[in-house]
């Protein structure tokens, strides 16, 4: 039988993986929020919402904003909608979206500030 090489030089790591595998969310709480986060891995996603940062806006208004055409808008529009990310109001024919609420724009705005340190 061969000797084990024991994969950490620091004994004392060992005694953290059980408080850290304790305080760990469900397995499908991570598959949950590995979703919501690939919601923000995509630029035009991610344009649409950080437009909607700064103020409510109806598709066409997106497409201007964005650069991108009114069906590509819709497109991303209905993806952040069923992650949750964005909420729409009607106002006669038109449809106005908007951030689902201020936990989106602070996850857009640590994020930004995140990427800005590192430059």
């Amino acid at each position: 039988m061969k000797n084990k090489i024991p994969i950490c030089r620091e004994e004392s790591i060992g005694e953290y993986v059980e408080e850290v595998k304790a305080k760990l969310p469900s397995d499908e709480r991570i598959i949950e929020l590995s979703e919501f986060l690939e919601a923000f891995s995509d630029s035009s996603r991610l344009k649409i919402l950080l437009a909607l940062s700064f103020h409510e806006l109806c598709t066409c208004d997106l497409s201007e904003v964005t650069g991108l055409s009114v069906s590509a808008i819709s497109h991303q529009l209905r993806v952040l909608r069923d992650k949750k990310l964005v909420k729409y109001r009607r106002d006669g024919r038109n449809v106005y979206y908007s951030l689902d609420d201020e936990h989106v724009a602070e996850i857009l705005e640590i994020a930004q500030k995140h990427v800005a340190e590192r430059e």
